[in-house]
């Protein structure tokens, strides 16, 4: 019989759909205006995360350098994912110890706005082998991230967060109609 996980990737499917199994060996703190931070699974409407969110990255060494995207693997719906995934936002050659301020916007931030259902917004940390050039992918839609990792040689994650997000006056449940 096997054991239930406890870990949040794992039980929302971001370790699976996303990302491969790995170790969360950095901090990484995501928090929107008014003081909204993510927490794996939590719940932010589409009015909350209209600008960028304030990153801070942990670790101890400033030459150390690290990649961060955010993505959602379920657009355009969760029923019917085939833009999986939507890449939202990159930022590259962020220092250790810093954030996304310190670092090089490749792809502007898009604010996402889920059109139905439940997405989830995933953000992922790599550490970078040495300050390098990242290209832009041509377009967001259909942006994987295993693929982006293996091919800038980023080896697995060192940290990820996610939350759920649906329209504003979305509820998760069924609608009972009376």
């Amino acid at each position: 019989m096997r054991m239930k996980s406890s870990n949040p990737l794992v039980v929302g499917n971001v370790i699976g759909d996303v990302l491969d199994p790995f170790i969360n060996s950095v901090s990484l703190r995501v928090v929107y205006e008014n003081n909204k931070e993510v927490i794996n699974s939590g719940e932010l409407k589409p009015s909350q995360i209209v600008n960028p969110p304030r990153v801070q990255v942990g670790g101890n060494d400033f030459r150390t350098l690290y990649t961060l995207v955010m993505v959602n693997p379920d657009a355009p719906s969760p029923c019917d994912p085939n833009m999986r995934e939507y890449l939202y936002w990159m930022v590259t050659n962020i220092p250790a110890t810093t954030g996304t301020a310190f670092g090089q916007e490749i792809v502007s931030y898009e604010s996402p706005r889920p059109a139905s259902g439940i997405h989830r917004m995933i953000f992922v940390l790599f550490q970078q082998p040495c300050r390098h050039t990242i290209l832009p992918p041509g377009w967001r839609q259909n942006f994987i991230t295993r693929d982006f990792a293996e091919v800038y040689n980023l080896g697995s994650p060192v940290a990820a967060l996610y939350f759920n997000c649906q329209r504003e006056n979305g509820s998760g449940g069924r609608r009972m109609i009376t």
